[in-house]
């Protein structure tokens, strides 16, 4: 991803423009910046868990949504599933080093957003249009 580079460097960095609409980045970037990623990989940062443990950790998502973007996460080398030949088996889900990179980036936004929500919902509310009759 080549914010704030120069055109001129692109070549001999190898990397590509993020705001240039054929870049792959686009698509990663949709997957781990989407409010379900975020928090999956926010949740799996301190280590594995279980299915069950991370679905209930994450308040809200559906076992459709969380199965969906923890594939996805597998699929693009993010995350690892890990099955234990028991009955049931256990699975479990694990962050990559690319994966953990990903989730230590993203620990400063959720910082953020955790620290400036409350201040952030209260202007909005302040500034909406009133209900028209």
């Amino acid at each position: 991803m080549s914010v704030g580079v120069p055109d001129s460097d692109r070549s001999t960095l190898g990397q590509r423009d993020v705001f240039d609409k054929d870049c792959p980045a686009h698509t990663i970037l949709g997957k781990v910046t989407s409010r379900w990623g975020v928090l999956i990989l926010a949740a799996l940062r301190d280590g594995p868990m279980r299915y069950h443990v991370l679905r209930d950790r994450i308040g809200g998502i559906s076992e459709k949504m969380l199965s969906q973007n923890l594939r996805t996460f597998t699929d693009y080398g993010l995350a690892e599933r890990t099955v234990e030949p028991t009955v049931p088996p256990r699975v479990s889900y694990a962050l990559t080093p690319i994966g953990h990179e990903a989730a230590e980036e993203l620990h400063g936004l959720l910082q953020w957003v955790s620290t400036r929500a409350e201040e952030i919902v209260a202007f909005r509310a302040a500034t909406a249009d009133p209900p028209t009759a």
